[in-house]
């Protein structure tokens, strides 16, 4: 009998030891970075360069293309390569245990990590996790007009950028999610596609160019619809004329580690073109091989792949939002990676009426840094899918939502960088400097995020014109020393519905009780101002 256990342990040994797992190779150097630095335009477009000149990003190693000839040595010794990071200057294979010893002995190999963080087990569940379980649990079409779709957008107080002509043009948006199904015939994308704002795509999984297949998820689809779907007289997204790259890298059906590599891939994608915002609704920590399955402690914001490349993207000068993730009521409760990094800004869902939604994950993350950054809505939030409106709940369609309102901040102050436009965001959010474990520094307020790089451009701005009485009844008058161009109303719809006098003092007796905006254009400056009809 002892014989006979001492040979079964042998063999779970060795069975240990031919087991592969997932690692990531990462080499010593890049020899040939000199001829990147010669001519960076080999790896990086003109518009990627732009964005680093106009944040002052020098370029610097991780921006050098890998060694092909350490790849290839990798591949000589038996391996499949099937995915890379230039940033993280290696490549990822699957290797037992002697394997991975002996890769390390390799003169150009600096080191090897495993993506397994807990041989013992890490969180192991009873069923597989279901990321979108609030997305697929609450869709269903809607007959609710373009008003009731901007409930959303007035909640965030996006409105005055949209009514100022900031809608997003000119920014790039990534959107790194599973595919887009429907979106290269929907007619609720027809616009973007007749407009020449879809600049391409990828799908990192299978690596091709199919991002459009039906039989691929279409979680990405309605994330693309929350920004940018355009149903005349119904919805309006929340960036509707910015360009956008749609990266798939989020395999549905199966929740694998290599997927934080797909997800890096189209991140470095993203640079090289030139992307100025990444939106992910994708957040990982359970997988369907419990070996590789997280704990809290993991969240750290730089334990897992994702969150360090996530991270790097961001210093690259990308705004990076990512969804707290759906776990409040379930055992996980916490965030997910990469929301869990510091310099990503993580998105919360928050209901119509400004409660937290009840999914929404908690944060801070493992090491105390607070989370979410903010909160938008993501109860019954509205988007368009193929031919029609719709809405669903999650956080992540609060996150595009934000991501949206990010793009047209950026386009109204393009030369702020990321870290303050971020820090402009909390500190305008509606709890400021309290913040709440789910929602973060509160609900966003681009409106209000938007004057103060205002002021801050245009010391005393906005003291230079004061409107009065507000609420008016009758007639309305502009108090300023600048010489008035032109004065023109807004409904709540975004809609013009007149062009008033260009003189201090107007009458809007005729119109209804409810909410406006008055865009004044001076001699000086363009202001926004919300009146209030009675």
């Amino acid at each position: 009998m002892r014989k006979n256990l001492s040979l079964f342990i042998l063999f779970l040994f060795a069975l240990t030891n031919a087991q592969t797992e997932l690692v990531f190779v990462f080499f010593k150097d890049k020899p040939n970075k000199a001829a990147f630095y010669a001519n960076p335009l080999s790896e990086l477009t003109q518009k990627s360069l732009d964005r680093r000149t106009k944040y002052g990003i020098t370029l610097n190693d991780q921006d050098a293309p890998i060694e092909q000839s350490y790849i290839q040595n990798i591949t000589n010794l038996g391996y499949t390569v099937k995915d890379y990071s230039k940033w993280m200057n290696g490549v990822a294979v699957n290797a037992t245990t002697d394997q991975i010893a002996e890769l390390q002995t390799h003169p150009y190999v600096l080191s090897v990590e495993r993506f397994i963080k807990h041989p013992d087990g890490g969180k192991v569940t009873g069923k597989k996790v279901n990321k979108f379980e609030e997305f697929n649990n609450t869709l269903g079409k809607t007959t609710f007009n373009y008003g009731s779709g901007l409930a959303q957008i007035d909640q965030v107080n996006l409105r005055p950028l949209h009514i100022a002509g900031f809608t997003g043009t000119g920014v790039t948006i990534a959107v790194i999610d599973t595919g887009f199904p429907r979106v290269n015939t929907g007619s609720v994308y027809a616009r973007i596609r007749n407009n020449g704002q879809i600049k391409g795509g990828y799908n990192f999984i299978n690596k091709s160019t199919d991002i459009y297949s039906t039989s691929l998820n279409n979680h990405g689809s309605y994330c693309l619809g929350t920004i940018a779907a355009y149903v005349e007289n119904s919805f309006v997204g929340t960036a509707p004329d910015a360009d956008f790259y749609l990266y798939a890298t989020e395999d549905a059906e199966n929740e694998i580690p290599e997927e934080q590599l797909y997800w890096t891939e189209a991140a470095e994608e993203a640079d090289r073109k030139g992307v100025d915002v990444i939106t992910t609704s994708l957040g990982y920590y359970d997988y369907d091989d419990p070996r590789y399955n997280m704990v809290y402690a993991d969240m750290t914001g730089t334990s897992s792949f994702i969150a360090r490349t996530a991270q790097i993207a961001t210093e690259k000068g990308i705004f990076v939002l990512a969804a707290a993730g759906n776990e409040a009521l379930k055992a996980w409760h916490y965030i997910i990676t990469p929301a869990d990094n510091a310099k990503v800004f993580t998105v919360g869902a928050v209901t119509s009426t400004g409660a937290s939604s009840s999914f929404s994950s908690f944060g801070p993350n493992a090491v105390g840094h607070i989370k979410p950054d903010g909160s938008t809505r993501g109860s019954s939030t509205y988007m368009g899918y193929n031919n029609s409106v719709t809405s669903s709940s999650g956080t992540s369609f609060a996150t595009p939502l934000a991501a949206g309102g990010v793009a047209c901040l950026i386009q109204a102050s393009p030369t702020k960088p990321v870290d303050e436009l971020s820090n402009l965001l909390r500190q305008n959010a509606s709890l400021y400097p309290a913040n709440d474990p789910q929602k973060g520094y509160g609900i966003l307020n681009f409106g209000k995020a938007w004057n103060t790089t205002l002021a801050t451009t245009n010391p005393g701005t906005k003291s230079m014109l004061q409107i009065y009485p507000n609420p008016v009844a009758k007639t309305f008058t502009i108090k300023t020393d600048e010489k008035i161009i032109s004065v023109e109303l807004y409904d709540t719809l975004g809609r013009k519905v007149q062009s008033l006098k260009n003189e201090k003092i107007n009458n809007i007796e005729r119109w209804s009780s409810g909410v406006y905006f008055v865009k004044v254009q001076t001699d000086k400056n363009q202001y926004i101002e919300k009146l209030i009809k009675e």
